[in-house]
């Protein structure tokens, strides 16, 4: 077989200025932190900047900040207007976008290839999408003149920085209220970009805060008693912590937790398109998405066919530079997580399912893990219940539609899943039947800022995105009033 050598095709770091040292960004300054710590290039693990590590001042700074722009400002403007800053900053991040999407890519380890192509273009688009609905509130579906909750706290995770920051800011915005964002303790570079994005936009002080940090900064900003909504993406078991922390006040919450998405493969399906959508289900962002597709149900007279091709496809996987146009298979973000993966890999050779990888040469230095699959797994695996939150695919099979969906709703999550079939019917009984909050078909991780994402059970609350994630920053406007005779 005829195979093609890559010269490497780098991208330039030059566009990017990184300081030395961050501090948080606060009623439309940045301020400078007591305590920092240090952010890496996980493919290299240079030390990319220090950060600042917030704590309770810093946090009760910001949401003092918060409250006096949606008291005094954010409010009390009008939806058209604020409208026109949300299509500012959408603007600006696309003349901006690689400079974005080379940032992105230092301080997360994902190719620059899903930076600049996937990431930024559809931050930008949550932007523009949201500046239409912030004129339009009174046809969210929630009466007319809907209130929003007022300061809103949110905490992002490190898989997806810049994207999750325009899925949380870009509603909370259009809805009238005021942030204070926690990006992830190892991915903050592009929020502090965010944050001057904010000062480029003239967005008036204090609408936008963001307090950089650990978990422990997390913890201080949805216990603060300031903040009226609390909107998190991340673990489940964080999720839950935040659930019972505010079980007793009247914040609402967003919470967008895990998942363990079962693609799920019918015997009448394109097997070679099937190929590629469980190499983007699993493979894409190193596995670090919350709805990957980490579960491949295989109907059993076609599994040793569609793993053959599978196994074919992702010898040709590219495992290198991120920087490098050419690659498909970025860094593990973190030492952490890397030893997770590590982990549980381990547990699924213990337990007898069996290991295969293709051949690749991983990096010197850097958190690197190789494309792997393991079969001969069974629903009592661990590979099979556990998010591994990897590059790592367990491979069921059945024989039965009846059984694949027993098999794909076995689990405590609920956020995504796939169906591959040529029968409409076959695809709509399916999507009937599944547990899930977001159902691909003939596809997989397709998003769009029209589209709500969202799942059921241990995979969260809520939506975020189109109308119904919009619907999470507002309230009717009969829902009483607080503090200080703001609307409720």
């Amino acid at each position: 077989m005829t195979t093609f050598e890559y010269a490497p095709a780098l991208e330039s770091r030059s566009i990017v200025t990184i300081d030395s040292e961050y501090g948080h960004f606060i009623n439309g300054s940045f301020t400078k932190g007591k305590n920092h710590f240090p952010t890496l290039d996980p493919s290299s693990e240079e030390i990319l900047s220090q950060i600042a590590l917030g704590g309770a001042d810093d946090v009760d700074a910001a949401v003092d900040a918060a409250r006096i722009a949606y008291q005094s400002v954010w409010s009390k403007m009008s939806g058209r207007d604020r409208g026109k800053y949300l299509y500012r900053i959408a603007r600006i991040m696309q003349e901006r976008a690689r400079e974005f999407a080379v940032l992105e890519t230092l301080d997360n380890g994902k190719p620059i290839r899903e930076s600049r192509d996937v990431d930024v273009p559809l931050a930008a688009a949550h932007f523009f999408y949201h500046a239409g609905w912030a004129d339009k509130l009174d046809y969210a579906a929630l009466g007319k003149a809907p209130h929003p909750h007022g300061v809103a706290g949110q905490i992002i995770p490190w898989n997806f920085p810049l994207l999750m920051l325009s899925w949380k800011i870009a509603p909370a915005l259009a809805a009238g209220n005021t942030v204070v964002l926690k990006p992830a303790e190892t991915t903050s570079l592009t929020a502090l970009l965010f944050a001057q994005v904010c000062q480029q936009a003239e967005l008036p002080a204090g609408v936008v805060n963001i307090v950089t940090g650990n978990g422990q900064t997390g913890a201080t900003l949805v216990n603060h008693p300031g903040i009226d909504k609390i909107a998190f993406t991340g673990s489940t078991e964080v999720g839950k912590a935040i659930a019972r922390a505010i079980a007793p006040t009247s914040i609402k919450a967003t919470l967008e937790l895990g998942g363990k998405a079962a693609n799920i493969v019918f015997d009448d399906a394109p097997i070679d398109e099937c190929v590629e959508g469980i190499v983007n289900g699993i493979f894409f962002n190193q596995g670090h998405v919350c709805c990957a597709g980490s579960r491949l149900l295989l109907q059993e007279n076609i599994a040793d066919e569609v793993l053959a091709k599978l196994k074919v496809r992702m010898a040709k996987i590219r495992v290198g530079n991120p920087l490098d146009k050419n690659t498909d298979l970025g860094a593990i973000n973190s030492r952490e997580q890397l030893n997770k993966i590590q982990e549980l890999s381990t547990v699924g050779d213990a337990e007898g399912a069996e290991r295969w990888s293709p051949e690749c040469t991983l990096p010197g230095t850097g958190y690197w893990f190789p494309p792997t699959i393991f079969t001969g797994v069974t629903q009592a695996h661990r590979i099979a219940q556990e998010e591994i939150f990897g590059p790592v695919l367990s491979v069921l099979t059945f024989r039965t539609p009846a059984e694949a969906i027993e098999k794909a709703n076995n689990t405590p999550y609920g956020l995504s899943a796939g169906v591959w079939s040529e029968k409409g019917s076959r695809i709509l009984w399916a999507s009937q039947k599944l547990k899930a909050g977001v159902i691909w078909a003939n596809t997989f991780n397709k998003f769009d800022p029209a589209s709500p994402f969202g799942g059921y059970k241990e995979s969260g609350w809520g939506r975020e995105g189109g109308r119904h994630g919009l619907t999470g920053y507002l309230k009717s406007a009969d829902e009483g009033v607080k503090k200080g005779g703001e609307n409720e």
